[in-house]
């Protein structure tokens, strides 16, 4: 009678405590034999439970062995990860991945492939101030269809510009009081700029009656120029000896300056250099130049005696084209940009920070430099002749 009453109330028991359980669906799950035998688990349809997670808590292996987790996740194929894609993208599929752009100008109808009747191979950049509007539009006028062109504004007046019929097509960017080269950085990156073979990054106050940007292109593939400028009139506007026009040639690349000037033949300023205020970059010297520009030197100081560390040979590669010339007129809208102080006119303080950049880009580049051979044990005392 004690085994039947035991028997009959153990049934009881386990019949409620079976019915207090939600229902269950039963799914096989098989284990590694050298673990646990083959057994049936059960999952909860509502919570999503399972023992199989309860089983893998008690599981020595798994808990301590989280590299075997790991290659799970990587050998997924239902996640992408590809370390050759574009910093940040690497989650991306390849053949989406759209690294590069470009100025080109898109419709808000249509198919996107009708888009572009044309698509420009060069560009052109001006910085700008209204007042020099008709230079400006002297300017554009000698640059083809073949040419994107963008204006940036340093004086906050953009809608004024739409008297001129090119200045429908082109790309304004306006930021108040800011040179060239702040544009340049911001607005530039390689990246950007990759469709178009040549860039010009010109100022506002160039005389280009003897100019055509078609012509001087050709000259600048066929003396294989990766830096370069149109020459500059003699009489107006002249600094260097290495930018001065000369009437028998086409193209020249090195110069004399003054005695002392030039320490070697091949070296700015006799040789591999250009001035910063009409200069012509290939698509590849311009992705190297645009990584020495710094965020803080605004003014390109100094720049210019460092152009040459993008190309190599240097004193072949950057040149000045003499048959297409311009006439620098020296018009001094940047300097009216700044703002008085201790008794000085504005320009005087934007001439000041001008020098002040040089000595600041001069020694930046030196101590990098130092840093980079003393980092490979090398002998820095001549450093600056790489």
């Amino acid at each position: 009678m004690r085994l039947i009453v035991t028997t009959f109330v153990g049934v009881v028991f386990g019949f409620f405590i079976g019915v207090s359980f939600p229902t269950l669906s039963l799914t096989k799950l098989t284990l590694p034999s050298s673990l646990l035998p083959t057994v049936e688990y059960v999952e909860d349809q509502r919570s999503g439970l399972s023992t199989q997670r309860f089983l893998n808590v008690f599981n020595p292996l798994n808990r301590n062995n989280g590299s075997s987790t790991r290659a799970q996740v990587l050998n997924d194929t239902s996640k992408i990860w590809v370390p050759t894609n574009p910093r940040g993208a690497e989650r991306l599929p390849p053949k989406i991945v759209r690294a590069e752009s470009d100025f080109y100008l898109r419709r808000l109808w249509g198919n996107p492939n009708e888009d572009l009747t044309s698509q420009p191979k060069y560009l052109v950049t001006f910085t700008v101030g209204y007042d020099q509007k008709n230079n400006i539009n002297a300017a554009i006028k000698k640059f083809s269809d073949n040419f994107t062109i963008v204006l940036f504004h340093y004086d906050g007046r953009t809608t004024e510009w739409n008297e001129f019929e090119w200045s429908k097509r082109a790309i304004h960017v306006s930021v108040r009081k800011q040179t060239k080269w702040w544009y340049a950085k911001r607005f530039l990156h390689p990246d950007i700029v990759a469709s178009y073979d040549y860039i010009f990054i010109w100022d506002e106050d160039l005389g280009v009656e003897h100019f055509n940007a078609e012509e001087y292109i050709k000259l600048v593939r066929k003396h294989g120029l990766e830096i370069s400028q149109p020459g500059l009139e003699p009489n107006k506007g002249l600094t260097w000896q290495m930018t001065k026009r000369r009437g028998d040639r086409e193209v020249h690349k090195e110069t004399e300056e003054k005695p002392g000037w030039c320490s070697n033949p091949h070296l700015p300023p006799c040789a591999a250099f250009v001035e910063i205020m009409a200069p012509v970059f290939s698509r590849d010297a311009w992705r190297c130049v645009w990584h020495m520009i710094q965020n803080d030197l605004v003014h390109g100081w100094g720049l210019d005696f460092a152009l040459r560390k993008c190309v190599e040979p240097a004193h072949e590669k950057i040149g000045v084209v003499d048959s297409q010339w311009i006439v620098h007129q020296t018009v001094p809208s940047l300097g009216n940009q700044g703002e008085s102080k201790d008794g000085k006119a504005p320009w005087q303080g934007v001439r000041e920070r001008c020098k002040k950049e040089w000595t600041m880009f001069q020694g930046r580049m030196a101590n990098a430099e130092k840093a980079y051979f003393q980092a490979l044990g090398a002998d820095t005392t001549d450093s600056s002749a790489h």
